[in-house]
């Protein structure tokens, strides 16, 4: 049992952990796993062969994400089709979830309030990455037998980059096979994540046990995603209302603490380039602690999202990409910094020796008093289940690419998360949420594996699709 959980943490370690130290002036330095070695260089490589897409295509994003599917394609979609917007719903459900809340609140308890920053910077790095891999999905998306639309995701373009002749195309890829099965595990761990933040949560706000949080969570959890196609109607729903909540209620703080703001944002960026944390020592922990927080969030280049932008039935393979590039902008520009501005809008001294989800709501309750307390169990409850429910629609491609087409082990796996997320709500095991940890790194180590040599195909798409809207457009009879 110990050599199994020596090579368990060695794997942890080797993701996770500082692989290269860099020293810094300030007796200061900055620690770089080997995921940030990967994904901070990936998002700056597809940004510049993109054209700096994030910027640039920006206004394209907003068309797209607002724009009514064509009636001309819902004649031609297979049965139960999503749309592309419905795509972004997903997978804005499972990247907003609670690393926006106690995530965004623990990179700047280690960083301080220049981690903000540093967290955009990611995210518009992160959006090409994310553009590159949504596009793939969608060029090499197959028809669901089981649930009707569309699946597909790394598993299915990773297949592909290794396929050699058409005639093994039913044999599974060994890359794919460990992306799919490194999937199931980190969604697994997910699931008891959630069950423990909930229950946590309601316990501090309402006084409530543990038990029976968690059991009326999978209760309603159980009747969603056990039914064959409930989950994108769910999420259509309550996606919307969370973020649009938890919007509008930074955007009230906000304007009611107008006259702090440039305060605030001096300070971002002010400790953004360590000006004062470098005389501590601790401007490493200002850029690492950003940088994390907007990979974590963001998802981009992990291969999640692209098992939602799979599913969508969109006039070009483009646009999915793009909209994920705008879910990223969605989750860190806005989420993300709606945390963030709660926490620095709050005097620094009654959140002092706080953490987590206690330190979020002691920062609620001075702004809004115990409606702020309920008001964040409450949008933490939304943004759990959201999560928990997205992620089991993406464990369908997997799954269905590990064990066929076939409703025995699509009922099985959903029945395994609801087991977790019940374990995760009752008590903490840390060796599962490493797990989950594990199981996101190794995705994407996979799904990096192709995205590089199968970007082309991305880029391509790119330039045939700015193509078309230079085209003059033909006139309506």
């Amino acid at each position: 049992m110990e050599f199994l959980k020596t090579i368990f943490y060695g794997i942890y370690n080797l993701l996770w952990g500082d692989l290269i130290t860099i020293p810094l002036p300030g007796k200061s330095s900055v620690g770089l796993s080997l995921l940030v070695l990967i994904l901070i260089p990936s998002g700056i490589y597809f940004t510049v062969k993109t054209r700096f897409l994030p910027f640039r295509s920006f206004p394209e994003m907003i068309k797209i994400s607002i724009e009514k599917k064509e009636s001309s394609r819902e004649q031609l979609s297979p049965k139960n089709s999503i749309s592309g917007i419905q795509a972004l719903i997903i997978s804005t459900a499972t990247r907003v979830g609670m690393g926006n809340l106690v995530g965004v609140v623990a990179a700047i308890s280690a960083g301080g309030a220049g981690a903000v920053f540093w967290m955009w910077i990611i995210a518009l790095l992160g959006s090409s990455t994310a553009f590159v891999e949504a596009t793939l999905a969608q060029i090499y998306k197959e028809e669901d037998p089981l649930y009707g639309g569309y699946r597909g995701g790394p598993a299915y373009y990773i297949h592909h980059l290794f396929l050699k002749t058409k005639s093994q195309n039913h044999k599974p890829s060994v890359i794919a096979v460990l992306f799919a099965i490194s999937g199931l595990i980190c969604w697994c761990g997910i699931s008891q994540v959630i069950g423990n933040s909930v229950s946590s949560a309601f316990e501090n706000a309402f006084q409530i046990p543990p038990l029976y949080t968690t059991g009326a969570l999978v209760f309603v959890a159980a009747i969603i995603v056990l039914r064959k196609n409930a989950t994108v109607k769910v999420l259509d729903i309550i996606v919307p209302i969370m973020a649009g909540l938890y919007f509008l209620i930074t955007l009230y703080l906000i304007i009611k603490n107008a006259g702090q703001l440039p305060a605030v944002f001096q300070r971002i960026f002010t400790e953004a380039f360590g000006l004062r944390q470098a005389v501590a020592g601790g401007f490493g922990a200002v850029i690492m602690n950003g940088a994390k927080r907007g990979l974590f969030s963001n998802e981009a280049g992990s291969g999640s999202a692209p098992c939602a932008a799979a599913a969508a039935d969109i006039s070009h393979p483009a646009k999915e990409g793009l909209l994920q590039a705008f879910g990223v902008f969605i989750d860190t520009i806005v989420i993300c910094s709606c945390s963030a501005m709660i926490m620095l809008l709050t005097p620094e001294g009654l959140t002092q020796n706080l953490e987590g989800m206690d330190l979020l709501q002691t920062a609620m309750h001075h702004h809004m008093g115990n409606f702020g307390v309920i008001f964040i169990a409450v949008i933490l409850w939304l943004f759990s289940f959201s999560t928990f429910i997205g992620i089991l629609f993406y464990a369908r491609s997997n799954v269905a690419y590990l064990f066929g087409d076939n409703w025995i082990s699509q009922t099985l796996y959903k029945l395994l998360a609801l087991v977790m997320l019940f374990i995760g709500g009752m008590a903490a095991y840390t060796f599962v949420w490493d797990l989950g940890d594990i199981g996101i790194g190794l995705m994407t180590i996979f799904n990096m594996i192709a995205l590089f040599p199968l970007s082309r195909h991305a880029i391509k798409s790119l330039k045939e699709y700015e193509a078309t809207l230079q085209m003059p457009k033909k006139p309506k009879n």
